[in-house]
């Protein structure tokens, strides 16, 4: 698909660039009073805990934002493998594949031997994220993601909308209350920020709340939680720009390292012209916001333009661009909790996305960390609020999403490193300067964490140990789901099997034949059907309410080996009577 010809417009890519127009601001509408579950800020970690909790007409929820509308020009556009997954839970993929850039090979450039002052390509490769899922990495708009999420939750059967224009002012946790789950401890009041109800307050009360109100948070803020790391001291500039070069890459990752003038990273942006840069700036004085820099987007254009060397840009619009700082934070707790406490203490206060992880833009972590945040964190609070679960599961967010975390702080700070040709310090020095080699390797070595399909999570809770992983070496214990292609028996179409993962709060099982007639009663599969529908110890009985429809809390799903087979010679399981129809295949 190709647009932004004529510049740059946000909004709908479906719609065509002449008549494409700004997402409009939403009403304004008084807060709820009491509610269940209070999502402060509406970034891609809170927007995806919305969208999970909009599933769910048993539980109320309230999104709120102190902008006045929605994102309108991206910030962390690129969109990883497993993001991409996760929006196909959502039934949001199929957008998301057609309108981003894929990302399929990469680039890397260095001082030309025989003349320095030029650059020079030292070799072009493959993406190393290439075949680790079903869907490829790729750029688009984070203004259109949020849409997508956005909408589902409009569509949804809770019609869930964000409220705007609302500054957080104070944010109470009442200690005395937050055993009881069936209390509403949490107390916030906001001040409304709009031209109609100008320093209006309101007050709303909830059982639990999310911050994700970025790097800033005042959530975070709010609950005494700390942010431990490295601060900044180098600036880089970002611009998303349409320009013509000679520069024969313009459209693959690059990364490029001047002599003298420092380094670029290019990521080609969706539409087939827009191109967003990262240019290496100065040290910055300690203690100084990258804001506070007094640098234009001309200068980050001139500094681009002496890199390129011998190629020329010709900037014709900057669509966007900003200042940043490279630092690694970490909060030093990621929900309510004092350090240390048991899994038995109820966290009731969370926080996700930047308000607990900060770093550099670079790798595109960002949004592909906070994202997972909340899609971790949105299925387990259903899953207590609604008496599925013990609400001892929502300990496992913090210790699982802050594993990831200082992943994500460890790999952007060597990053951040070898993408810095300049020094950071006085004591860093000209001969510090890292080989493009480097970079190489390292995004080899990280394009599972990259990619987001490397995840692991440690036993607890809810996720065994490794004693028994030989029964099934192709699913990794403690990483996401792999999805596989399969040929469904009723039609012979082929079926992603991970598709069949939707986040309505289904747990599911996926059962693996092996080469036996799994219709004889005799055989494994046929045993563990009629163990699962009828054995009073099974799961599927002990955890479906009475009356409801058997696949209703537990989904089980079959992959056998024989193509023969025909659906109603199965296991009845395999073919349950579901809905108020009771229709059975």
């Amino acid at each position: 698909m190709q647009y932004h010809l004529n510049g740059f417009k946000p909004g709908n890519y479906q719609v065509p660039d002449a008549a494409r127009k700004a997402y409009p601001n939403p009403p304004i509408k008084d807060l709820p009073t009491t509610v269940d579950v209070l999502i402060i800020g509406t970034g891609p970690a809170g927007l995806t805990m919305a969208r999970q909790m909009s599933e769910f007409n048993d539980i109320t929820t309230c999104i709120v934002d102190m902008a006045d509308g929605p994102l309108l020009f991206g910030r962390a556009d690129g969109i990883s493998c497993r993001t991409i997954e996760i929006m196909e839970a959502f039934n949001s993929s199929e957008m998301v594949v057609k309108e981003t850039y894929k990302l399929k090979q990469n680039t890397f450039w260095e001082p030309d031997p025989d003349n320095p002052v030029h650059i020079k390509r030292t070799e072009k490769i493959d993406d190393a994220r290439a075949g680790l899922s079903e869907f490829t990495h790729g750029i688009v708009n984070q203004a259109r993601l949020h849409e997508l999420l956005s909408d589902g939750m409009a569509n949804s059967i809770t019609n869930l909308r964000p409220h705007c224009s609302r500054e957080l002012l104070e944010l109470v946790v009442n200690d005395s209350l937050t055993q009881d789950p069936s209390a509403h401890p949490i107390t916030a009041t906001f001040r409304r920020t709009d031209n109609a109800g100008k320093d209006k307050r309101e007050t709303i009360k909830a059982r639990f709340v999310v911050g994700c109100d970025g790097g800033r948070s005042r959530v975070r803020k709010s609950l005494g939680i700390t942010l431990e790391g490295d601060s900044a001291n180098k600036a880089w500039g970002v611009m998303d720009i349409l320009l013509n070069t000679d520069f024969p890459d313009i459209r693959v990752k690059s990364f490029i390292q001047s002599k003298d003038h420092g380094a670029v990273m290019i990521i080609p942006r969706e539409g087939g012209y827009l191109c967003r840069f990262y240019v290496e700036m100065d040290v910055i004085e300690k203690e100084k916001r990258a804001s506070e820099v007094d640098i234009t987007e001309q200068d980050l254009i001139a500094k681009a333009q002496q890199i390129f060397h011998p190629y020329t840009l010709d900037v014709k619009e900057v669509a966007w661009w900003s200042i940043y700082s490279v630092g690694q934070r970490i909060a030093d707790r990621f929900d309510n909790r004092p350090a240390d406490s048991s899994d038995e203490i109820i966290p009731r206060a969370f926080v996700a996305g930047d308000a607990c992880h900060t770093h550099s833009p670079k790798g595109g972590w960002g949004l592909n960390t906070s994202l997972p945040d909340t899609f971790n964190l949105g299925w387990k609070m259903a899953a207590v609020l609604q008496g599925k679960s013990a609400p001892q599961l929502l300990a496992t967010y913090a210790t699982e999403r802050r594993k990831v975390a200082q992943q994500l702080i460890n790999a952007d700070k060597e990053l951040s490193k070898l993408v810095a040709t300049r020094p950071a310090s006085a004591a860093i020095t000209d001969d510090a300067r890292v080989d493009t080699a480097e970079i190489e390797a390292f995004m080899k070595r990280q394009s599972g964490f990259v990619s987001g399909t490397s995840i692991e999570y440690f036993p607890s809770y809810i996720c065994a140990g490794q004693e028994h992983q030989r029964l099934a070496s192709g699913f990794k214990i403690g990483q996401r789901f792999h999805s596989a292609v399969a040929t469904r028996l009723t039609d012979g179409a082929t079926q992603h099997l991970g598709h069949l993962v939707k986040a309505d709060g289904r747990w599911r099982i996926f059962m693996f034949t092996g080469d036996g007639d799994p219709t004889q009663p005799s055989s494994a599969a046929y045993k563990f059907a009629n163990y699962m529908e009828h054995d009073p110890a099974s799961p599927v009985q002990k955890y479906t309410p009475a009356g409801a429809d058997i696949d209703s809390v537990i989904d089980t799903y079959a992959v056998f080996q024989d193509k023969a087979l025909s659906m109603h010679d199965l296991h009845s399981l395999h073919c349950p009577a579901t809905s108020a129809l009771t229709l059975d295949f």
